[in-house]
């Protein structure tokens, strides 16, 4: 049962319009005994507790947790698009800062923060008989890692972000300068977290799931500290996590694709939908889009990222590269996760290839009506509703649970902190492997046992480059390892790609490899028919990247431009 719902809290609509006011004499003089007011609200602990339920609400948005995010996912170099789909600018990098996700991510992540800011300025005067001090630190814990989790989204997208720690009450105070990222990690996300870490629960009640915990807090802090490269107090944090034996990694993959099993012992933190309380309809149907909370409880990503022919619009497709290296993610048959299947089960619950095993939207793929062509080699799985149709045609919604944080995520940070703290490549090893065993391939222990210490380059593409060249263990290489391949495949369109991209400064380096990938493609494959092993690749060779190659700039593209509305109505932003 689902147990975060999505509650519509009256006094937030109303909180906005404080201040607003009428001049006529008589007009809506005579209250209305039957609404809800600020003045009547935050009288008992469930106002309080709606309040907080409406915070974990705006992570449902479509730019922070749903079918927006695609804009985002094809940034980097795990997917492609086409001209007709909405995020191709995003997929060339020839957005501008009038693109409506900029500025519906800026005003939803401005959503949640006012909301958390609204609940952290009424607990500082509220009753001790309306809240004692351990419901109120709880409420308080829990806001208070919602706001930093709205800010660390904004800073790593915008580069910066507004610092608002109270509720505004005037113009002027909601038009402020956008500060660095370092000045909001230190004035608001550190203290936050710190805050959240001493006083949130290791888990709640099964009632409660889906709410923020100490591990989720102790994550994101130890996420802030690696993005700021400050190594050593990163894997401190995430071996907390580690060592706490809360976590584990689920024996099946596909347990954090699904709606099933979900709250597993995987997750850390994850966002709430249900199929059931909104299911949606057979077109158009969204995620809470309405930015006074409109009350949508499932997703339309999976509609986003389906096939078309199933009812979906596959608006994000699989790049040869991501497609190659899951081709690559080589079956080890002493595994005993795997049951005689040739083909990697994490490639199998990820993306859809022309021959792949298993089934695909209820039917083997030999079975599958899509049609293949135009240079779509794979479409992707995660997210969509392949594996239940319940025998009608696709719904415009699911119920799958958006991930922000799992145990793999924490795993492979805590790998490249260790690699970059002291140059143990070793520990990180024996982490990354831990990762790969559950996927059910062969290790990099293995191949290192069976190659005298030296590993396969396993993001180099086979078909293009023949034998990928082996590399002995060191620091370097298997700190690239986790930057092209095991990050890039275990957390695909998880929200990480581009930023993880941008943060080790690998952006061009990647593009252009890609592209030069393209090119060998197009001077030397025979893409009439049915096209060339192992990705079948036919009618033409998509140019995922011939376009973001020539056109990235640091400066440009590594956050997004501040929204033109922000730019025109902030003083700040027009001097």
């Amino acid at each position: 049962m689902k147990s975060i719902k999505k509650i519509i809290v009256k006094s937030f609509v109303l909180l906005t319009l404080v201040g607003v006011s009428c001049n006529e004499n008589t007009f809506l003089d005579e209250p209305n005994p039957n609404a809800l007011t600020e003045a009547s609200f935050w009288k008992t602990e469930s106002h309080f507790n709606s309040a907080l339920t409406s915070v974990y609400g705006a992570l449902q948005y479509r730019s922070v947790s749903g079918s927006e995010l695609v804009q985002e996912f094809v940034m980097s170099d795990l997917a492609g698009t086409e001209a007709w789909y909405r995020p191709f600018p995003f997929r060339n990098l020839t957005y501008t800062n009038g693109q409506n996700h900029l500025s519906e991510k800026w005003q939803e992540l401005y959503v949640g923060i006012f909301r958390a800011n609204t609940i952290l300025t009424q607990l500082q005067t509220v009753d001790e008989d309306i809240l004692d001090e351990t419901t109120k630190t709880e409420i308080e814990a829990q806001a208070r890692f919602l706001r930093a989790f709205f800010y660390f989204q904004l800073v790593h997208t915008y580069g910066g972000a507004m610092i608002h720690d109270e509720v505004a009450q005037s113009l002027e105070e909601l038009s402020k300068e956008l500060s660095s990222t370092a000045d909001v990690n230190a004035q608001i996300i550190i203290p936050d977290l710190e805050f959240a870490m001493s006083n949130l629960p290791e888990t709640w009640e099964s009632t409660a799931a889906g709410r923020a915990t100490w591990g989720a807090a102790t994550s994101l802090l130890g996420k802030v500290y690696l993005y700021d490269e400050q190594w050593p107090q990163a894997a401190s944090l995430f071996k907390e996590v580690i060592d706490s034996g809360i976590y584990s990694l689920t024996r099946n993959i596909e347990d954090n694709f699904t709606h099933f099993n979900e709250f597993n012992e995987e997750s850390i933190f994850e966002v709430n939908y249900s199929f059931d309380l909104n299911p949606g309809n057979s077109g158009f149907a969204e995620d809470d889009t309405s930015i006074g909370g409109a009350g949508a409880e499932s997703t339309t990503l999976s509609t986003e990222v389906g096939h078309i022919q199933y009812g979906a619009f596959n608006t994000v497709l699989a790049s040869y590269n991501l497609h190659e290296m899951l081709v690559n993610d080589e079956v080890d048959p002493n595994n005993s996760i795997n049951d005689g299947n040739l083909e990697s089960r994490r490639m199998n619950y990820t993306i859809a290839p022309r021959n792949g095993e298993g089934d695909w939207y209820l039917a083997p793929f030999s079975e599958a009506k899509a049609t293949w062509g135009g240079g779509q080699s794979a479409y992707v799985k995660k997210h969509s509703n392949w594996y239940h149709m319940d025998g009608e045609p696709v719904r415009g919604r699911s119920g799958i649970n958006f991930r922000h944080i799992r145990y793999a995520d924490v795993l492979l940070m805590y790998a490249e902190a260790v690699i970059n703290a002291n140059g143990d490549f070793a520990t990180a090893i024996s982490y990354v492997d831990m990762v790969r065993s559950r996927a059910g391939v062969v290790t990099l222990q293995q191949y290192m046992d069976m190659n005298g210490g030296m590993f396969p380059q396993l993001h180099v593409s086979k078909q293009v480059h023949g034998d990928q060249p082996m590399v002995t263990a060191n620091a370097q290489t298997v700190l690239t390892h986790i930057q092209r391949v095991e990050r890039a495949i275990e957390l695909c369109f998880e929200g990480h790609r581009y930023k993880d991209l941008v943060r080790w400064g690998i952006v061009k380096e990647v593009f252009d490899d890609l592209r030069a990938d393209e090119i060998w493609r197009e001077t030397n494959l025979d893409i009439t028919g049915q096209g060339v092993a192992p990705l079948f690749i036919s009618g033409r060779v998509r140019p995922d990247f011939s376009q973001a190659s020539q056109n990235y700039k640091p400066e440009e593209h590594n956050y997004f431009p501040i929204p033109s509305g922000e730019v025109l109505n902030n003083p700040n932003f027009n001097n």
